[in-house]
């Protein structure tokens, strides 16, 4: 898909850029991009760890009440 990329269509790519969007925008545009990356990578450790957390938990309380079934059921 890239094969033909160059330094010269990067160079003619960045060009259109500052065309369309104007220098006094892209510092801006850039620190907007900056905060939603730093937003989606915490998203993705929280959700990781909260995967993590809940996998424990959802083990444990499914041995639980499978030993209290057995025990109060068959041997009362």
């Amino acid at each position: 898909m890239f094969q033909g990329f160059t330094g010269w269509h990067a160079l003619i790519i960045l060009v259109v850029i500052l065309l369309l969007f104007g220098a006094p925008k892209l510092p801006a545009l850039a620190r907007s991009l900056g905060q939603s990356m730093k937003i989606l990578k915490s998203e993705v450790r929280s959700d990781q760890s909260g995967d993590d957390a809940a996998d424990g938990t959802a083990k444990s309380t499914e041995e639980q009440p499978k030993a209290g079934s057995t025990d109060s059921g068959k041997n009362a």
